[in-house]
């Protein structure tokens, strides 16, 4: 997917799977470290990472059901309304033809 068009959601999603990975590594590096105050902490990442990881996959399945959702719609307008759908597309190829045509 081009980075233009990642929306903050989709950027969200990613970094959180990023910093998930670097806590999870974090994670297995300290594992062989003692002491009751190392092990109380590491029991805590250990959870929240955990509750991280599945509000990622719930925010990624809540994409994905935006996206069908939006779909459907669109693709229900433009049955709907065939003509008003070929004069919009149309309007907005003449405006992307314009702007590529237009000397800067």
């Amino acid at each position: 997917m081009d980075d233009a068009v990642v929306s903050p959601r989709d950027k969200l999603a990613q970094d959180l799977r990023v910093v998930l990975a670097d806590v999870e590594e974090l994670v297995r590096a300290t594992a062989n470290e003692t002491g009751e105050r190392v092990k109380a902490v590491r029991g805590r990442l250990e959870a929240n990472l955990q509750s991280a990881k599945a509000r990622v996959v719930e925010l990624e399945e809540d994409t994905v059901e935006r996206a069908r959702a939006a779909a459907a719609a669109t693709d229900r307008y433009a049955h709907e309304n065939p003509w008003q759908t070929a004069g919009i597309a149309a309007g907005i190829g003449l405006l992307i033809g314009v702007l590529i045509g237009r000397k800067i």
